[in-house]
């Protein structure tokens, strides 16, 4: 259920329990009361009555209704859909309404039309300006002539048509179609033509306004930006202005070759000239020597378009397309015809007489639509008709070729893939591999060799972006590090792209990727410290920030890794939250608890002080290796650390989706303006 309110002095009906407020409808829009409150009352003939509080003597605005029966009185009331009504108390026969008396905006169930018994026209008024509701330069009405069309006018003049019902949606509009939110209905009897949109969830909050500038907008309230969101708007291009290339004109605004305006087939530019320079208002006239209402003529099919100018047609209800075409043949001034009724394979007849006005074409969406040309123009479009024909044959079959080549370089491809796969799994087949695990540019798998041993076999991926040179590295250090503490390299293997190295299985998480993972290792010259790549490699979180920042590497990033393993070996956390401990003076809690009683708390803090000095910010500021093992080694002061530096990696954010939410409370209240 909606909530609104009612203000005075200048009557309006908004939106209550929202936080922007949103007029939806004015009474004396166009006569303010100034200075005073005013008061508004039901006069004995049953009308809602505005009076100015300086003279209560002559009404600043009336409802006019009809003249109530002596034994009634009239009831105003502010119903839940917007809706200001007046009725009988007892009979509760409706007296007035504000539905019928719209300003700029139409609501859920607001019907825009004649109602052909009382003649009232109902239609919407744009604003002044943004904050001036006194009656604008446009207006947004149903034209009832020929099949009744909805258009928005500036001042007399159409300036976007919207177009006529075709039985699916106004035909000018295909963004006023079918949706989940709202649906339309459109009504052309004997007593009524009328259109109106209507909500499948009564609780939505929506509303179309004419703006003034000329814009009919359908906004949605959406609660969570606390605002009202644009759900369409029209005009929008060029094609969309009423005429914008005049009589027998097309709009195409998907036109490349030209400007958006092109001539219907059989029709040349009347003004060549203003043509050229992009003016296509001045229309088209047919082709010198066209022959209309002769021997051979026909009609040429154009697809998807918004159909002209529907003033001045005749609307000739169950007959079919073909009778639809007889129809047309037999008067001379007759231009073009066209399905009424477009749903269910389409029925009736629209027939255009005199100039077409208005016509575009869509991309998609719109409706067949049937030219009156004569025989040389219809052989014409029939030879073009061809020959667009031809070339889609063409360009499909060239697809086809292209999508069975596509499938069949795939094919090659996935068997030469195969073929070396089968080739890898042989090679492997004796090592027994029972598991694996992936990490960034690697992979690593568990086996067994036909002896029982257990082994770690490391594959270098072939989309890394490394290669030899970081493979041999790793070969090279590891096979000069053999320590009962360290992994043993048992192997290595080169085989055209791949490249393995076969390591001693460790029970406990030795194809832990964060630190097993030496192919960074890089090869210093003897007289080198430094040294730049643009290929930063390893794990981020172990990275000396420099190398992972700017790639630079020197003697200086291997301590900052150094002192990242030694703080988590003591703590088995973060070195974040080592730090942060370390800087409260809590130093025993940074021990893992894990670890086995007694230890010396002194040499316990020393390591981790001397991890702290190892992962400073400035390379310069860390130690050397051999400085590290003496520090470890003796009694000497060390320095104060400072707050050290860690690269992180980061993930993706989720996104949160706006909801709709809707307002269910009704008041009415009164405040002056």
């Amino acid at each position: 259920m909606e909530s609104w309110q009612i203000q005075l002095p200048l009557r309006r009906i908004w939106y209550h329990k929202i936080t922007e407020k949103t007029v939806v409808w004015v009474a004396n829009r166009d006569n303010p009361i100034n200075d005073t409150p005013g008061f508004l009352s039901i006069d004995t003939q049953g009308n809602l009555v505005l009076f100015d509080s300086n003279d209560p003597t002559v009404p600043v605005w009336s409802t006019n209704s009809s003249s109530l029966p002596t034994n009634e009185y009239a009831v105003a009331q502010l119903l839940d859909s917007g809706n200001l009504v007046l009725f009988q108390n007892e009979s509760k026969k409706l007296l007035w309404q504000s539905f019928d008396y719209p300003t700029d905006t139409q609501l859920a169930n607001m019907k825009i039309g004649l109602d052909r018994r009382t003649g009232l026209n109902r239609f919407l008024t744009s604003w002044k300006s943004e904050d001036d509701p006194r009656i604008g330069n446009y207006s947004y009405r149903i034209n009832p002539a020929g099949s009744p069309q909805l258009i928005l006018y500036e001042g007399q003049v159409p300036w976007f048509r919207v177009g006529h019902w075709n039985g699916i949606r106004l035909s000018g509009a295909l963004v006023f179609k079918m949706g989940p939110l709202q649906y339309y209905t459109f009504v052309n009897n004997d007593t009524e033509i009328s259109f109106m949109w209507s909500t499948y969830n009564t609780s939505i909050l929506s509303r179309v306004v004419i703006d003034e500038s000329g814009f009919s907008r359908r906004y949605i309230w959406y609660e969570q930006e606390r605002g009202w969101q644009p759900l369409l708007s029209a005009p929008t291009e060029p094609c969309d202005q009423y005429g914008h290339c005049g009589a027998f004109g097309l709009c195409d605004p998907n036109n490349t070759t030209e400007f958006e305006c092109t001539c219907l087939p059989g029709f040349e530019p009347k003004s060549h000239r203003e043509w050229n320079f992009g003016d296509g208002t001045h229309g088209c006239l047919r082709k010198p020597g066209s022959l209309i209402c002769s021997k051979g003529e026909g009609f040429v099919k154009l697809e998807n378009i918004k159909p002209p100018d529907t003033s001045n047609v005749v609307v000739i209800n169950g007959l079919s397309l073909e009778a639809c075409e007889m129809e047309c043949l037999r008067s001379c001034n007759c231009t073009a015809y066209a399905s009424a009724n477009i749903s269910e394979g389409g029925s009736g007849c629209i027939a255009w007489h005199g100039d077409l006005v208005d016509t575009r074409i869509f991309t998609a969406g719109g409706q067949d639509f049937y030219l009156r040309v004569d025989e040389l123009e219809l052989a014409q479009y029939a030879k073009k008709s061809k020959g667009s024909v031809a070339t889609k044959r063409i360009r499909i079959t060239m697809v086809i070729l292209g999508v069975i080549i596509f499938f069949t370089i795939t094919f090659i491809a996935y068997w030469f893939v195969k073929r070396k796969r089968k080739g890898h799994r042989k090679l492997l087949s004796n090592a027994n591999i029972t598991s694996q695990a992936t990490i960034p540019r690697r992979s690593l798998k568990r086996g067994q060799l036909v002896n029982g041993q257990e082994i770690a076999v490391k594959r270098l991926s072939k989309h890394s972006g490394q290669g030899m040179h970081e493979f041999m590295n790793e070969v090279t250090v590891i096979a000069k590090l053999q320590h009962r503490n360290l992994v043993r390299l048992l192997g290595c293997c080169i085989h055209e792209e791949e490249k393995m190295l076969i390591y001693e299985y460790l029970p406990n998480k030795s194809l832990d990727y964060f630190i097993f993972d030496f192919g960074m290792a890089r090869m210093f010259g003897e007289d080198q410290i430094q040294a730049n790549t643009k290929r930063v490699v390893g794990t981020y979180g172990y990275m000396a920030p420099e190398y992972a920042m700017q790639g630079l590497y020197s003697t200086k990033s291997d301590i900052f890794s150094f002192g990242v393993l030694q703080l988590e070996i003591i703590s088995s956390r973060k070195t974040p939250s080592v730090w942060e401990l370390w800087n409260d003076g809590r130093v025993l809690d940074v021990v893992d608890p894990a670890l086995c009683q007694p230890f010396s708390t002194d040499e316990v803090s020393r390591c981790i002080h001397i991890g702290l000095l190892c992962v400073r910010e400035a390379a310069t500021g860390r130690p050397t290796m051999s400085d590290v093992i003496f520090l470890l080694a003796n009694e000497t002061t060390l320095p104060t650390p400072n707050t050290p530096s860690f690269t992180f990696q980061y993930a993706d954010s989720s996104k949160s989706s706006g909801a709709v939410s809707w307002n269910r409370v009704s008041i009415t209240a009164l405040e002056a303006r």
